[in-house]
């Protein structure tokens, strides 16, 4: 019955990891940039929904909302102010930057918030659900989150591929300049794209402090980084890819913290993701792109 616990633990940590990794892939397939600043959007939203709740005292679903609207409004912020300048200079410049940009959240929040980790009050309020005698249990936080991964997953593939605007990303996401010419506006493309990346980083940085309750200003960048490694072990630049890399991304920690060492079980995680990129270089669901010379 353990291995039924295990596997569930696993499926609802990973499913936080692919709503993370569906940021991360929307930003690359389409902008062809890498936002490591990503996590710590994560780290922002939990920040916003805790302060909703404990210093206001407003309901879960108010501070879920607040959360989402904040961190959209700084993705957007974000993207006009560290990246759109950079927009046609070398991959390294945005690496930079971009590493930049979230050494600046953290430090920011650990100015206004401290460094002391803060109890986060759960949004779920559903009871657990106990099967076999007891001998299985699903916490509410685990049955929300994996709800809410796949509805978003859902949700993105039905919004690009039948929405005006998720068409309009799909050929920025070909090719830029013919899409340009095509009177598509790339930049406002770029913009609304960062906008759903931050959106849901902040649904997955409520999800994630709800299901390990300690929120500080680093929260975001472990699963941050993690998120990225799920994102190119499915494929990334694809959305089904994101979801299916997040998931076997948690199983895989998780039995390797159950059966192996919680000390390795990261090694583990990055050796797994080696072994897939050497078989396969674009990841499970991912292209392969052939370059124009």
């Amino acid at each position: 019955m353990s291995f039924l616990q295990y596997l569930i633990n696993g499926i609802s940590i990973g499913a936080v990891y692919a709503i993370i990794a569906l940021g991360y892939t929307m930003v690359y397939g389409i902008a062809k940039m890498l936002n490591f600043a990503h996590g710590d959007v994560i780290m922002v939203g939990a920040y916003a929904s805790y302060c909703v709740t404990s210093y206001l005292g407003l309901p879960a679903i108010v501070s879920i909302l607040v959360a989402v609207a904040v961190c959209t409004l700084l993705g957007i912020v974000i993207e006009g102010l560290a990246y759109k300048p950079l927009r046609g200079t070398p991959s390294l410049a945005v690496l930079i930057t971009a590493i930049g940009v979230s050494y600046f959240l953290q430090n920011a929040a650990q100015l206004i918030f401290g460094s002391a980790p803060k109890n986060f009050k759960s949004i779920v309020s559903m009871k657990a659900l106990t099967l076999f005698g007891g001998g299985l249990t699903i916490t509410g936080e685990v049955l929300v989150t994996i709800v809410v991964c796949v509805a978003i997953m859902v949700g993105l593939t039905l919004f690009t591929s039948r929405t005006r605007m998720g068409k309009a990303m799909r050929a920025v996401s070909e090719d830029r300049a013919a899409a340009q010419l095509m009177g598509i506006n790339v930049n406002q493309t770029i913009s609304v794209t960062f906008a759903i990346g931050s959106a849901l980083a902040a649904v997955a940085g409520v999800l994630l402090c709800s299901t390990v309750p300690t929120l500080m200003p680093t929260t975001g960048a472990m699963p941050g980084i993690r998120a990225f490694t799920a994102a190119v072990f499915g494929g990334i630049g694809s959305i089904p890819g994101a979801m299916l890399g997040g998931i076997l991304l948690g199983i895989i920690e998780t039995f390797s913290k159950a059966y192996i060492s919680t000390q390795f079980s990261d090694a583990i995680v990055f050796s797994v993701l080696i072994i897939i990129l050497l078989v396969k270089p674009a990841g499970l669901l991912g292209k392969q792109i052939q370059e124009k010379v």
